[in-house]
């Protein structure tokens, strides 16, 4: 089973943010644990005597306003959003990073949420097609963070499978999302900093943490297919999601 991970990044209701962002990291299921483990280890240097109750969340790290980020300076909380980012970089060959950011205001009317919802179901299922394709015949699981948006993607989820997105029917998915706590899942969490990561580029136009994992987005045929930028404000964009569309093959 491949495993996606996802988490969302920004929020659809607030003025001051350009974007939403939701995204995340598969794996296969047997990868899991090691992701658990390097995270754990990390959190050891941050909090010896409590690493389980240490959650690495990117934006709270950011904000240093709770504890243990605001006995930080600046530079060693971003150091730990690196450090996560950094083990989700280094983890294994066939893990894969997905991410949508939404510009709000170019889908006027729609929830940022399910625009990028929609999206990433799309790619991950087509990703999975390749897989087959290749001859690795394992389904895909989504799994994301509690929120309020459950309901209504486990609806979208089922319609996926049954009536289609607008690229197609998903194919590939064995059961309709799971939702989990953020604290209970290291892989959440990672989640949740490839999500930032790829905020941060977006909003605040802040690549640092975007860097760190910009070459380990699904990619193939020279585009970069698990990265998608969906605004209509800027048709020359050259960030990797556009540019790779632009100069890759058609069928993007």
């Amino acid at each position: 089973m491949h495993l996606l991970y996802l988490d969302d990044a920004g929020s659809a209701h607030n003025p001051a943010e350009e974007y939403l962002v939701l995204g995340g990291v598969s794996v296969f299921e047997a990868q899991a644990y090691w992701f658990t483990q390097e995270l754990d280890k990390l959190a050891t240097t941050i909090c010896p005597s409590d690493p389980h109750g240490v959650e690495f969340h990117a934006s709270e790290i950011f904000s240093r306003r709770k504890h243990p980020w605001k006995d930080m300076t600046r530079e060693e909380a971003q150091g730990v959003i690196k450090a996560v980012l950094a083990v989700a970089r280094n983890s294994f060959d066939t893990a894969r990073f997905f991410a949508c950011a939404i510009h709000k205001s170019s889908f006027p009317g729609r929830d940022p949420m399910e625009v990028a919802f929609e999206d990433l179901c799309s790619r991950f299922d087509r990703y999975l097609a390749r897989l087959r394709g290749d001859g690795d015949r394992q389904r895909g699981l989504l799994i994301l963070d509690e929120s309020a948006h459950e309901t209504t993607l486990q609806r979208m989820a089922l319609e996926f499978r049954t009536l289609g997105t607008k690229w197609g029917v998903v194919r590939n998915l064995a059961e309709t999302p799971l939702f989990v706590n953020s604290r209970a899942s290291r892989l959440v969490q990672v989640a949740d900093h490839i999500a930032y990561a790829v905020f941060r580029r977006y909003n605040a136009c802040d690549a640092r943490y975007f860097d760190v994992i910009a070459s380990r987005f699904d990619s193939s045929d020279g585009v970069v297919h698990g990265l998608a930028h969906k605004q209509l404000v800027d048709p020359s964009c050259m960030c990797p999601a556009c540019m790779s569309r632009r100069v890759g093959r058609p069928t993007a």
